[in-house]
């Protein structure tokens, strides 16, 4: 009996230190969370859920999205596990422009992270905003998740850091949607700003629409950390990093700060080409927009 209650513990105590994925598929809100507890939330005493733990996002993703191909469809977890993960954090770190070119995607090949804000205070983003459910779609054409409008962003650029770089941003409302926007980004050409100012456009129009409550899906981590935890650290320092140096796209975050005041924002994170649709056409948009015009 003894050896029975050991061998059960073991891999609990074997993923303790790890880094786990907690994919809902069917529950109050489907998605990836990085902990138990969130998991737990959306699954508890909810009719027929189905849920998940796995050691990579990639795989959390595609259990979500109907179960991961090849393999034997995975049971759902018991909800009364004998342990619980470690709760993991990410340092958050101010994102270099890139100074390579870009896939033929538009989107950037990899991210650098320099030292900024690899202080005391860590977010966990990942954790806050790694959840996707389908919204619903209402007779004004918006996208509602609950009282909430929803709203895709995503920016590119190719030649990244070049002097013949192009950027371009995209903000997708739905199919069809007459808000749908594809433009080339004004001045500097980097990746990192067309993603910021697609958050800005869409807030712009989300405004323009008497929108109060807009959840905004993008794939930019930077922009998420950014505007939801670094800024207040580069007010306070007079726009200076951790380091001291200056932060990069200070203006373009002024911006968005500015712009998020007076209305209340979800930021979420979506994984980037994975599948869902509103990324999928954000990307589009964005890419069309960088073959367009300077303006």
């Amino acid at each position: 009996m003894l050896r029975w209650f050991v061998a059960l513990l073991s891999p609990c105590f074997a993923t303790k230190a790890g880094s786990m994925f907690y994919a809902v598929r069917s529950g109050r809100r489907t998605g990836v969370y990085r902990t138990w507890a969130e998991c737990q939330e959306q699954v508890n005493k909810f009719p027929s859920a189905s849920f998940k733990k796995f050691a990579s996002e990639k795989d959390a993703w595609a259990f979500v999205r109907g179960g991961l191909s090849g393999q034997q469809q995975p049971q759902p977890e018991l909800a009364g596990a004998l342990c619980l993960p470690a709760v993991t954090q990410e340092n958050g770190s101010q994102r270099e422009e890139l100074n390579s070119l870009c896939c033929t995607t538009c989107k950037r090949p990899y991210e650098q992270s320099t030292n900024e804000e690899q202080v005391a205070k860590r977010v966990k983003h990942d954790e806050l905003f790694s959840t996707y459910s389908t919204p619903t779609v209402s007779e004004d054409k918006f996208s509602y998740m609950g009282d909430f409008v929803v709203v895709y962003t995503d920016g590119c650029c190719s030649g990244n850091g070049r002097n013949r770089a192009r950027a371009g941003i995209g903000v997708y409302w739905g199919p069809g949607h007459p808000l749908n926007t594809s433009e080339r980004l004004p001045g500097r050409q980097t990746n990192q700003r067309a993603e910021i100012h697609a958050a800005c456009k869409a807030i712009e129009q989300a405004k323009s629409q008497n929108i109060k409550k807009l959840i905004i899906y993008t794939d930019s981590k930077f922009t998420i950390n950014g505007i939801t935890s670094w800024v207040d650290n580069w007010k306070t320092n007079g726009w200076r990093t951790s380091s001291g140096g200056s932060v990069i796209n200070k203006e373009d975050f002024e911006r968005l700060d500015k712009l998020s005041k007076d209305i209340e924002i979800q930021w979420m994170h979506i994984p980037g080409h994975a599948g869902f649709q509103g990324n999928e056409e954000a990307d589009r948009l964005a890419r069309e927009g960088a073959c367009k015009q300077k303006c």
